[in-house]
């Protein structure tokens, strides 16, 4: 069979679409397209899915390969797309049965040797999974995560051969049963807070109605002292609530097992802007390195422009004399 039909999610913010991945092999001078609007990220995939099959002992098709991602108009991001691409070549090279794909999806970065990588949003995406009624297989450092969701079938897999070889029938992945189980919230009392009657009483009412409070007033009046111990007079999560919270964490790779059913707190410094405080901004630690390159090429630049500057003012024995000082100069 030269086409494999596979399942995979797309995040789009708080939603993870459904995307099924379509891989077609057909004869003609061998290449590897992906189409169906991916980013960069989606596009490198092609490299650690050769390397990933051919390091695990497969056949790596010399065919006329293509990749469809549908829905076409919706953005690809992310490596996670690398376990279905490798699967559906694998499927529709005959080399593993395509007959249970329809049964699950999948999700997961590979690494050059085969084994998979984790994701973000594996939450939001087992979440949608569990509501179509398939299984989810996935990376196992994100299993603990996908299997809070209630009647969600995970599997963990550590590499591109055991999906394989549970595909196959050869050796069946075990539905991944969580053992850690979540802390119980451990909020600051309010009932340390003495005096503040008022305030107290006011965030008993919003706390008991479901209402939203606005505290002002100037620095050192108790404002962070009384937000930080809301959470504790407010109702348990109830599992939406939970899943929902969750499910913005997995989006940023911040969520923590060990924080389920734990309201969230954020207390941002009075001077943030506005960007700041819907979660705007970049990644330093990339930005910095970015800046790092970019001086490193413009010193070289510059290096390269002084010295032929200097030496076109020179007589030819002076710049061979130069030229011989600079071989025998040896940067620290």
């Amino acid at each position: 069979m030269s086409l494999a039909v596979l399942y995979s999610r797309a995040l789009s913010g708080m939603d993870a679409a459904l995307v099924t991945v379509e891989v077609h092999l057909a004869n003609g001078l061998p290449s590897f397209t992906i189409v169906g609007l991916p980013e960069a990220e989606v596009k490198e995939s092609k490299d650690r899915v050769r390397a990933a099959l051919l390091t695990c002992q497969f056949e790596f098709p010399i065919k006329h390969i293509t990749v469809n991602l549908a829905p076409a108009d919706l953005p690809k991001e992310s490596g996670r797309f690398d376990l279905p691409i490798a699967l559906g070549i694998l499927a529709a090279s005959g080399q593993i049965p395509s007959e249970r794909l329809s049964a699950y999806e999948f999700a997961g970065e590979l690494a050059l040797t085969g084994e998979l990588r984790a994701i973000r949003g594996a939450l939001a995406m087992t979440y949608h999974a569990a509501n179509c009624g398939r299984a989810f297989i996935l990376p196992a450092s994100n299993a603990a995560e996908a299997a809070l969701v209630e009647d969600a079938t995970v599997y963990a897999a550590q590499s591109l051969l055991q999906v394989a070889a549970h595909l196959a029938g050869r050796d069946a992945l075990d539905r991944f049963i969580p053992d850690v189980q979540p802390e119980p919230p451990n909020y600051p009392d309010m009932r340390e807070v003495k005096g503040q009657a008022q305030s107290k009483r006011a965030l008993e009412v919003a706390a008991a109605g479901g209402h939203s409070v606005l505290m002002s007033g100037p620095p050192g009046t108790g404002k962070s002292m009384l937000a930080v111990r809301f959470p504790g007079i407010l109702p348990q999560m109830s599992e939406t609530e939970a899943l929902e919270s969750a499910a913005m964490q997995s989006l940023g790779g911040t969520f923590n097992v060990q924080l389920w059913k734990t309201r969230p707190y954020r207390s941002p410094h009075h001077t943030a802007s506005a960007v700041a405080l819907v979660g705007g901004g970049c990644d330093f630690s990339k930005l910095l390195r970015l800046a790092r390159n970019r001086c490193d090429k413009s010193d070289t630049n510059i290096t390269s422009y002084n010295h032929s500057l200097r030496t076109s003012h020179l007589s030819s024995a002076d710049s061979a004399r130069h030229r011989q000082q600079d071989k025998e100069c040896v940067p620290c």
